[in-house]
Protein backbone atom coordinates (compact mmCIF):
# COMPACT_ATOMS: atom_id res chain seq x y z
CA UNK A 1 0.00 0.00 0.00
CA UNK A 2 1.48 3.55 -1.08
CA UNK A 3 1.87 5.97 1.62
CA UNK A 4 -0.96 8.83 1.88
CA UNK A 5 0.01 12.19 0.94
CA UNK A 6 1.00 14.36 4.39
CA UNK A 7 -2.07 15.56 5.29
CA UNK A 8 -1.21 19.60 5.31
CA UNK A 9 0.60 19.70 2.16
CA UNK A 10 -2.72 17.72 0.31
CA UNK A 11 -4.67 20.91 1.94
CA UNK A 12 -2.41 23.19 0.49
CA UNK A 13 -2.22 21.56 -2.51
CA UNK A 14 -5.90 22.18 -2.92
CA UNK A 15 -5.73 25.56 -1.69
CA UNK A 16 -2.69 26.80 -3.51
CA UNK A 17 -4.21 30.04 -5.07
CA UNK A 18 -5.51 30.93 -1.63
CA UNK A 19 -2.29 30.51 -0.51
CA UNK A 20 -0.96 32.64 -3.70
CA UNK A 21 -3.02 35.10 -3.25
CA UNK A 22 -1.82 35.61 0.80
CA UNK A 23 1.72 36.45 -0.70
CA UNK A 24 0.38 38.51 -3.30
CA UNK A 25 -1.18 40.60 -0.39
CA UNK A 26 1.76 40.43 1.42
CA UNK A 27 4.51 41.31 -1.49
CA UNK A 28 2.24 44.05 -2.40
CA UNK A 29 2.21 45.35 1.07
CA UNK A 30 5.81 44.93 1.25
CA UNK A 31 6.45 46.84 -1.97
CA UNK A 32 3.71 49.36 -1.10
CA UNK A 33 5.79 50.29 2.08
CA UNK A 34 9.32 49.95 1.15
CA UNK A 35 9.99 53.78 1.64
CA UNK A 36 9.13 53.98 5.11
CA UNK A 37 11.06 50.53 6.01
CA UNK A 38 14.57 50.88 7.58
CA UNK A 39 17.05 50.70 4.37
CA UNK A 40 19.44 48.60 7.31
CA UNK A 41 19.13 47.07 10.58
CA UNK A 42 21.04 44.68 12.78
CA UNK A 43 18.69 41.38 13.28
CA UNK A 44 16.77 40.58 15.76
CA UNK A 45 18.15 38.00 18.65
CA UNK A 46 15.64 35.31 18.85
CA UNK A 47 16.23 32.16 20.05
CA UNK A 48 16.30 29.02 16.91
CA UNK A 49 13.16 26.94 16.97
CA UNK A 50 12.76 23.34 17.38
CA UNK A 51 12.24 21.04 14.19
CA UNK A 52 8.46 21.44 13.39
CA UNK A 53 7.56 17.31 13.48
CA UNK A 54 4.03 17.30 12.18
CA UNK A 55 3.86 20.92 10.31
CA UNK A 56 1.32 23.52 10.37
CA UNK A 57 0.71 24.28 6.37
CA UNK A 58 1.61 27.39 4.34
CA UNK A 59 -0.84 29.77 5.73
CA UNK A 60 -0.03 29.19 9.20
CA UNK A 61 3.61 29.25 8.20
CA UNK A 62 3.03 32.81 6.99
CA UNK A 63 1.60 33.77 9.55
CA UNK A 64 5.03 32.92 11.85
CA UNK A 65 7.08 34.78 9.32
CA UNK A 66 4.94 37.93 9.47
CA UNK A 67 5.07 37.34 13.49
CA UNK A 68 9.03 36.39 13.64
CA UNK A 69 10.56 37.90 11.08
CA UNK A 70 8.46 40.31 8.65
CA UNK A 71 9.60 43.31 10.45
CA UNK A 72 13.27 42.80 9.98
CA UNK A 73 13.21 42.33 6.63
CA UNK A 74 14.68 45.12 4.93
CA UNK A 75 14.65 48.08 2.40
CA UNK A 76 17.41 46.91 0.73
CA UNK A 77 15.90 46.83 -2.81
CA UNK A 78 14.70 50.09 -2.17
CA UNK A 79 15.52 54.02 -3.79
CA UNK A 80 18.18 54.51 -1.05
CA UNK A 81 20.16 51.54 -0.60
CA UNK A 82 23.36 52.77 -1.99
CA UNK A 83 25.69 50.18 -0.32
CA UNK A 84 27.99 47.64 -2.42
CA UNK A 85 26.87 47.96 -6.02
CA UNK A 86 22.86 46.47 -5.35
CA UNK A 87 19.88 46.89 -8.21
CA UNK A 88 16.76 46.67 -7.10
CA UNK A 89 14.04 44.22 -8.99
CA UNK A 90 11.93 46.00 -11.61
CA UNK A 91 8.07 44.94 -11.61
CA UNK A 92 8.48 43.30 -14.94
CA UNK A 93 11.51 41.19 -13.21
CA UNK A 94 9.60 40.01 -10.18
CA UNK A 95 6.49 38.99 -12.47
CA UNK A 96 9.34 36.57 -14.13
CA UNK A 97 10.80 35.85 -11.13
CA UNK A 98 7.55 34.25 -9.49
CA UNK A 99 6.98 32.30 -12.72
CA UNK A 100 10.42 30.87 -12.43
CA UNK A 101 9.53 29.79 -9.08
CA UNK A 102 6.02 28.26 -10.30
CA UNK A 103 7.23 26.92 -13.13
CA UNK A 104 10.38 25.43 -11.39
CA UNK A 105 12.37 24.49 -14.51
CA UNK A 106 15.85 23.13 -14.33
CA UNK A 107 17.31 25.11 -17.03
CA UNK A 108 20.20 22.82 -17.67
CA UNK A 109 18.94 21.46 -20.90
CA UNK A 110 18.69 22.99 -24.73
CA UNK A 111 16.18 21.05 -25.55
CA UNK A 112 14.16 19.90 -22.56
CA UNK A 113 11.33 23.22 -22.70
CA UNK A 114 11.76 26.12 -24.06
CA UNK A 115 13.58 27.15 -21.25
CA UNK A 116 16.98 27.31 -23.43
CA UNK A 117 15.23 29.23 -26.18
CA UNK A 118 14.33 31.71 -23.13
CA UNK A 119 18.29 31.86 -22.09
CA UNK A 120 19.43 32.16 -26.00
CA UNK A 121 17.38 35.03 -26.77
CA UNK A 122 17.62 37.06 -23.41
CA UNK A 123 21.77 36.31 -23.59
CA UNK A 124 21.30 37.89 -27.63
CA UNK A 125 19.32 40.70 -25.83
CA UNK A 126 22.27 41.49 -23.66
CA UNK A 127 24.71 41.08 -26.15
CA UNK A 128 22.98 43.85 -28.20
CA UNK A 129 22.48 46.07 -24.91
CA UNK A 130 26.26 45.63 -24.13
CA UNK A 131 27.66 45.92 -27.91
CA UNK A 132 28.76 42.52 -28.04
CA UNK A 133 29.42 41.11 -31.68
CA UNK A 134 28.33 37.76 -32.25
CA UNK A 135 32.05 36.41 -31.60
CA UNK A 136 31.15 36.18 -28.25
CA UNK A 137 28.71 33.11 -26.49
CA UNK A 138 26.95 33.74 -23.40
CA UNK A 139 25.15 31.78 -19.85
CA UNK A 140 23.88 33.32 -16.81
CA UNK A 141 25.42 31.81 -13.82
CA UNK A 142 24.63 33.19 -10.44
CA UNK A 143 26.45 36.10 -9.33
CA UNK A 144 29.44 38.45 -10.83
CA UNK A 145 31.89 36.22 -8.40
CA UNK A 146 30.92 32.94 -10.82
CA UNK A 147 31.04 35.00 -13.64
CA UNK A 148 34.80 35.85 -12.98
CA UNK A 149 35.29 32.37 -11.91
CA UNK A 150 33.71 30.84 -15.22
CA UNK A 151 36.06 33.30 -17.37
CA UNK A 152 39.10 32.81 -15.42
CA UNK A 153 38.36 29.02 -15.77
CA UNK A 154 38.48 29.36 -19.64
CA UNK A 155 41.63 31.15 -19.08
CA UNK A 156 43.24 28.41 -17.24
CA UNK A 157 42.40 26.27 -19.74
CA UNK A 158 43.56 28.02 -22.54
CA UNK A 159 46.84 29.00 -20.84
CA UNK A 160 47.54 25.04 -20.65
CA UNK A 161 46.58 24.55 -23.54
CA UNK A 162 49.57 26.71 -24.77
CA UNK A 163 52.01 24.83 -22.60
CA UNK A 164 50.37 21.69 -23.97
CA UNK A 165 48.79 20.43 -21.20
CA UNK A 166 44.90 19.85 -20.48
CA UNK A 167 44.31 20.70 -17.28
CA UNK A 168 40.35 19.46 -17.43
CA UNK A 169 42.08 16.20 -17.97
CA UNK A 170 44.97 16.07 -15.77
CA UNK A 171 45.20 18.09 -13.54
CA UNK A 172 47.08 21.30 -12.55
CA UNK A 173 50.46 19.25 -11.99
CA UNK A 174 52.60 19.60 -14.96
CA UNK A 175 51.95 23.53 -15.08
CA UNK A 176 54.25 26.35 -14.02
CA UNK A 177 52.37 29.25 -11.91
CA UNK A 178 50.39 31.24 -13.82
CA UNK A 179 50.49 35.11 -13.77
CA UNK A 180 47.65 37.11 -13.63
CA UNK A 181 48.19 40.50 -13.96
CA UNK A 182 45.25 43.67 -12.41
CA UNK A 183 46.14 47.28 -10.90
CA UNK A 184 42.56 47.12 -8.34
CA UNK A 185 41.22 43.67 -9.21
CA UNK A 186 37.75 43.17 -6.99
CA UNK A 187 37.90 40.66 -4.23
CA UNK A 188 35.93 38.10 -5.98
CA UNK A 189 39.00 37.94 -8.53
CA UNK A 190 41.28 36.77 -5.25
CA UNK A 191 38.37 34.11 -4.60
CA UNK A 192 38.20 32.72 -8.08
CA UNK A 193 41.88 32.32 -8.12
CA UNK A 194 42.14 30.16 -4.60
CA UNK A 195 38.92 28.05 -5.99
CA UNK A 196 40.73 27.52 -9.61
CA UNK A 197 44.04 26.54 -7.47
CA UNK A 198 45.65 29.38 -9.51
CA UNK A 199 46.63 31.10 -6.22
CA UNK A 200 45.66 34.21 -4.50
CA UNK A 201 49.33 35.07 -4.60
CA UNK A 202 50.30 34.85 -8.16
CA UNK A 203 47.73 37.84 -8.64
CA UNK A 204 50.63 40.95 -9.68
CA UNK A 205 49.65 44.38 -8.81
CA UNK A 206 50.44 46.33 -11.57
CA UNK A 207 50.75 49.97 -11.43
CA UNK A 208 47.90 52.24 -11.59
CA UNK A 209 47.64 55.72 -13.31
CA UNK A 210 48.43 58.75 -10.95
CA UNK A 211 45.09 59.40 -8.70
CA UNK A 212 43.12 56.72 -10.66
CA UNK A 213 42.62 53.21 -10.20
CA UNK A 214 42.86 52.31 -13.76
CA UNK A 215 45.85 50.52 -14.97
CA UNK A 216 49.04 52.50 -16.18
CA UNK A 217 49.45 50.73 -19.66
CA UNK A 218 53.33 51.39 -19.22
CA UNK A 219 53.74 49.29 -16.22
CA UNK A 220 51.43 46.63 -17.77
CA UNK A 221 53.78 46.41 -20.76
CA UNK A 222 56.74 46.52 -18.87
CA UNK A 223 55.00 43.16 -16.40
CA UNK A 224 54.31 41.30 -19.58
CA UNK A 225 57.31 41.93 -21.00
CA UNK A 226 59.10 40.05 -18.06
CA UNK A 227 56.76 37.13 -18.97
CA UNK A 228 58.89 36.63 -21.80
CA UNK A 229 56.70 35.35 -24.11
CA UNK A 230 54.89 32.89 -21.24
CA UNK A 231 51.03 33.13 -21.43
CA UNK A 232 49.77 34.77 -18.60
CA UNK A 233 46.21 36.56 -17.52
CA UNK A 234 45.72 40.48 -17.88
CA UNK A 235 42.12 41.34 -15.48
CA UNK A 236 40.85 44.56 -16.67
CA UNK A 237 38.61 46.53 -15.09
CA UNK A 238 35.55 47.77 -16.93
CA UNK A 239 34.06 49.81 -13.52
CA UNK A 240 36.05 49.83 -10.23
CA UNK A 241 34.38 49.21 -7.05
CA UNK A 242 35.42 52.82 -5.28
CA UNK A 243 35.16 54.92 -8.28
CA UNK A 244 34.17 53.17 -11.51
CA UNK A 245 37.31 53.49 -13.05
CA UNK A 246 37.68 51.86 -16.18
CA UNK A 247 40.88 50.79 -17.68
CA UNK A 248 41.81 51.27 -21.60
CA UNK A 249 40.83 48.30 -22.89
CA UNK A 250 40.76 48.78 -26.62
CA UNK A 251 44.74 49.61 -25.54
CA UNK A 252 45.03 46.36 -23.74
CA UNK A 253 43.52 44.47 -26.53
CA UNK A 254 46.17 46.40 -28.85
CA UNK A 255 48.69 44.71 -26.61
CA UNK A 256 47.52 41.05 -27.58
CA UNK A 257 49.09 41.61 -30.72
CA UNK A 258 52.72 42.36 -29.45
CA UNK A 259 52.49 39.67 -26.09
CA UNK A 260 50.71 36.15 -25.47
CA UNK A 261 47.90 36.92 -22.67
CA UNK A 262 44.39 36.48 -21.84
CA UNK A 263 42.20 39.24 -21.97
CA UNK A 264 39.13 39.29 -19.00
CA UNK A 265 36.94 42.19 -18.55
CA UNK A 266 35.50 42.58 -15.20
CA UNK A 267 32.39 44.27 -16.41
CA UNK A 268 30.31 43.90 -13.24
CA UNK A 269 28.28 47.25 -13.45
CA UNK A 270 30.55 48.87 -15.48
CA UNK A 271 29.63 47.04 -18.31
CA UNK A 272 26.23 48.60 -18.34
CA UNK A 273 27.68 51.71 -19.33
CA UNK A 274 27.68 50.71 -22.79
CA UNK A 275 23.26 51.52 -22.28
CA UNK A 276 24.01 54.91 -22.67
CA UNK A 277 25.91 57.41 -25.69
CA UNK A 278 27.09 59.64 -22.97
CA UNK A 279 28.96 56.79 -21.27
CA UNK A 280 29.58 54.06 -23.71
CA UNK A 281 32.84 55.58 -24.33
CA UNK A 282 33.94 53.78 -21.32
CA UNK A 283 33.91 50.40 -22.72
CA UNK A 284 35.11 51.08 -25.62
CA UNK A 285 37.25 48.19 -26.79
CA UNK A 286 35.01 45.58 -24.63
CA UNK A 287 34.49 43.28 -27.47
CA UNK A 288 37.82 42.11 -28.10
CA UNK A 289 38.30 40.48 -24.52
CA UNK A 290 38.59 36.78 -24.49
CA UNK A 291 35.84 37.03 -21.57
CA UNK A 292 33.49 39.10 -19.91
CA UNK A 293 31.88 38.97 -16.21
CA UNK A 294 29.18 41.40 -16.32
CA UNK A 295 26.31 40.96 -13.14
CA UNK A 296 22.37 41.10 -13.55
CA UNK A 297 21.45 41.70 -9.92
CA UNK A 298 23.27 45.38 -10.23
CA UNK A 299 22.17 47.51 -12.85
CA UNK A 300 20.10 45.26 -14.77
CA UNK A 301 17.75 45.44 -11.29
CA UNK A 302 16.72 42.04 -11.80
CA UNK A 303 16.09 40.02 -8.60
CA UNK A 304 19.00 38.14 -6.48
CA UNK A 305 21.09 35.87 -8.25
CA UNK A 306 21.82 36.69 -11.59
CA UNK A 307 24.75 37.39 -13.84
CA UNK A 308 26.34 36.85 -17.10
CA UNK A 309 29.84 35.74 -18.63
CA UNK A 310 30.94 36.20 -21.81
CA UNK A 311 33.69 34.60 -24.00
CA UNK A 312 34.64 34.13 -27.81
CA UNK A 313 36.23 30.54 -27.00
CA UNK A 314 33.18 28.45 -26.44
CA UNK A 315 35.22 25.01 -27.16
CA UNK A 316 37.50 25.29 -24.48
CA UNK A 317 34.79 26.52 -22.02
CA UNK A 318 33.30 23.18 -22.95
CA UNK A 319 36.81 21.20 -21.98
CA UNK A 320 36.18 22.75 -18.79
CA UNK A 321 32.42 22.37 -17.89
CA UNK A 322 31.68 19.21 -20.23
CA UNK A 323 29.43 16.68 -17.66
CA UNK A 324 29.44 13.63 -19.43
CA UNK A 325 26.75 11.09 -18.10
CA UNK A 326 25.05 8.12 -19.76
CA UNK A 327 21.65 9.35 -18.13
CA UNK A 328 22.31 12.91 -19.49
CA UNK A 329 22.76 11.80 -22.67
CA UNK A 330 25.30 12.26 -25.33
CA UNK A 331 26.81 15.81 -25.94
CA UNK A 332 25.77 17.62 -29.22
CA UNK A 333 27.62 20.71 -31.39
CA UNK A 334 25.14 22.58 -29.88
CA UNK A 335 26.04 22.27 -25.84
CA UNK A 336 23.70 21.91 -23.33
CA UNK A 337 24.14 24.40 -20.12
CA UNK A 338 25.14 21.67 -17.73
CA UNK A 339 27.91 21.71 -19.94
CA UNK A 340 28.94 25.62 -19.79
CA UNK A 341 29.13 26.43 -16.06
CA UNK A 342 30.25 25.15 -13.00
CA UNK A 343 26.15 24.35 -11.75
CA UNK A 344 24.72 20.49 -12.64
CA UNK A 345 20.92 21.98 -11.78
CA UNK A 346 20.02 25.88 -12.37
CA UNK A 347 16.97 27.83 -12.30
CA UNK A 348 15.63 29.76 -15.39
CA UNK A 349 17.51 32.98 -14.12
CA UNK A 350 17.16 34.27 -17.62
CA UNK A 351 13.69 34.60 -17.46
CA UNK A 352 13.54 37.51 -14.77
CA UNK A 353 16.22 39.53 -17.49
CA UNK A 354 13.60 38.25 -19.99
CA UNK A 355 10.52 39.96 -18.26
CA UNK A 356 12.56 43.05 -17.86
CA UNK A 357 14.00 43.81 -21.08
CA UNK A 358 10.85 42.84 -22.93
CA UNK A 359 9.50 45.61 -21.05
CA UNK A 360 11.19 48.65 -21.04
CA UNK A 361 13.81 47.92 -23.59
CA UNK A 362 17.14 48.95 -24.50
CA UNK A 363 15.57 53.11 -23.93
CA UNK A 364 14.56 52.09 -20.40
CA UNK A 365 17.76 50.95 -20.02
CA UNK A 366 19.67 54.22 -20.96
CA UNK A 367 16.91 56.26 -18.77
CA UNK A 368 18.03 54.26 -15.64
CA UNK A 369 21.68 54.18 -16.07
CA UNK A 370 21.69 58.34 -17.20
CA UNK A 371 19.01 59.14 -14.29
CA UNK A 372 21.39 57.12 -11.56
CA UNK A 373 24.34 59.06 -13.34
CA UNK A 374 22.94 62.02 -12.91
CA UNK A 375 21.78 61.85 -9.14
CA UNK A 376 25.49 60.54 -8.48
CA UNK A 377 26.87 63.45 -9.84
CA UNK A 378 24.04 65.83 -7.41
CA UNK A 379 25.36 63.62 -4.48
CA UNK A 380 28.82 64.47 -5.12
CA UNK A 381 28.17 68.09 -5.71
CA UNK A 382 26.66 68.40 -2.19
CA UNK A 383 29.93 66.59 -0.47
CA UNK A 384 31.97 69.15 -2.91
CA UNK A 385 30.31 72.13 -1.20
CA UNK A 386 30.26 70.57 2.08
CA UNK A 387 32.61 71.59 5.08
CA UNK A 388 32.15 68.44 6.80
CA UNK A 389 33.09 65.86 3.92
CA UNK A 390 35.39 65.66 1.02
CA UNK A 391 35.15 64.30 -2.59
CA UNK A 392 37.95 62.00 -3.29
CA UNK A 393 37.21 61.07 -6.64
CA UNK A 394 35.65 63.11 -9.72
CA UNK A 395 32.07 61.32 -9.86
CA UNK A 396 32.40 59.60 -13.27
CA UNK A 397 29.39 57.42 -13.52
CA UNK A 398 27.35 56.51 -10.59
CA UNK A 399 29.10 55.82 -7.17
CA UNK A 400 30.07 58.47 -5.29
CA UNK A 401 33.82 58.25 -3.16
CA UNK A 402 34.31 60.51 0.13
CA UNK A 403 35.56 60.86 3.43
CA UNK A 404 34.94 63.34 6.30
CA UNK A 405 36.92 66.42 6.71
CA UNK A 406 40.69 65.77 8.29
CA UNK A 407 40.00 69.20 9.72
CA UNK A 408 37.24 68.72 11.52
CA UNK A 409 37.25 65.11 12.57
CA UNK A 410 40.27 62.33 13.29
CA UNK A 411 40.36 60.32 9.96
CA UNK A 412 40.29 56.68 10.54
CA UNK A 413 38.81 53.80 9.25
CA UNK A 414 37.22 52.97 12.91
CA UNK A 415 36.06 56.75 12.96
CA UNK A 416 34.23 56.04 9.16
CA UNK A 417 32.47 53.01 10.60
CA UNK A 418 31.43 54.72 13.57
CA UNK A 419 30.16 57.24 11.31
CA UNK A 420 27.98 54.84 9.25
CA UNK A 421 26.28 52.95 11.94
CA UNK A 422 25.12 55.87 13.58
CA UNK A 423 23.76 56.59 9.70
CA UNK A 424 22.45 52.94 9.59
CA UNK A 425 21.05 53.58 12.93
CA UNK A 426 18.85 56.78 11.66
CA UNK A 427 17.26 53.94 8.93
CA UNK A 428 17.47 56.39 5.83
CA UNK A 429 20.45 55.55 3.68
CA UNK A 430 22.92 53.17 4.01
CA UNK A 431 26.81 53.64 2.60
CA UNK A 432 29.52 51.49 3.19
CA UNK A 433 32.88 52.18 4.36
CA UNK A 434 36.22 51.59 1.94
CA UNK A 435 39.90 53.06 2.09
CA UNK A 436 41.31 54.69 -1.69
CA UNK A 437 44.31 55.24 -1.68
CA UNK A 438 45.52 54.82 1.75
CA UNK A 439 42.26 57.58 2.85
CA UNK A 440 39.15 55.68 5.16
CA UNK A 441 36.13 56.67 2.91
CA UNK A 442 33.13 55.77 2.06
CA UNK A 443 30.89 55.34 -0.71
CA UNK A 444 27.98 55.54 -2.51
CA UNK A 445 26.66 53.52 -5.49
CA UNK A 446 23.43 54.59 -7.24
CA UNK A 447 22.01 51.82 -9.08
CA UNK A 448 18.64 51.24 -8.28
CA UNK A 449 15.73 52.06 -10.81
CA UNK A 450 13.51 53.52 -7.88
CA UNK A 451 16.17 56.09 -6.95
CA UNK A 452 14.76 60.07 -7.84
CA UNK A 453 16.25 63.19 -6.33
CA UNK A 454 14.06 62.99 -3.40
CA UNK A 455 16.27 60.39 -2.11
CA UNK A 456 19.24 62.21 -2.75
CA UNK A 457 17.66 65.21 -0.53
CA UNK A 458 16.70 62.48 1.62
CA UNK A 459 20.29 60.50 1.89
CA UNK A 460 21.67 63.83 2.27
CA UNK A 461 19.75 66.07 5.01
CA UNK A 462 20.47 62.19 7.17
CA UNK A 463 24.12 62.58 6.14
CA UNK A 464 24.33 66.05 7.08
CA UNK A 465 22.58 65.40 10.70
CA UNK A 466 24.28 62.19 11.04
CA UNK A 467 27.63 64.70 11.02
CA UNK A 468 26.69 67.21 12.82
CA UNK A 469 25.98 65.15 15.79
CA UNK A 470 29.23 63.18 14.77
CA UNK A 471 32.09 63.74 17.47
CA UNK A 472 35.43 62.08 18.06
Amino acid sequence: MVTKMNKNLEIDKYNFKEILNEVLNEASNFLQGIDARPVEMLPPHSEVAALPLKGIGANKALEIFKQKYLAGITGSSGSRYFGFVTGGATPASVAGDWLVSVFDQNAIRADDSCAGYIERETISFLQQLFKLSEAHTGTFVSGATMSNFVGLAIARQWIARQLGVNIAQDGLYALPAIKILSATPHSCIFKALSMLGMGKSHLQIVQSLPDREAIDINSLKKSLATQQNTPCIVVANAGTVNTVDFDDLATIAQLKEEFNFWFHVDAAFGGFAACSPKYEHFTKGIDAADSIAIDAHKWLNVPYDCAMQFTRHRELQIEVFQNSASYLGIPTSSPDFIDLTPENSRRLRALPAWFSIMAYGAEGYREIVERNCELAQIMGQRINNSSHFRLLAPVSLNVVCFTLSEQKYNLSLDNIQKFLAKLTDKGEVFLTPTVYNGTPAMRAAIANWRTQEADIEIAWKSLSQTVSAFSV
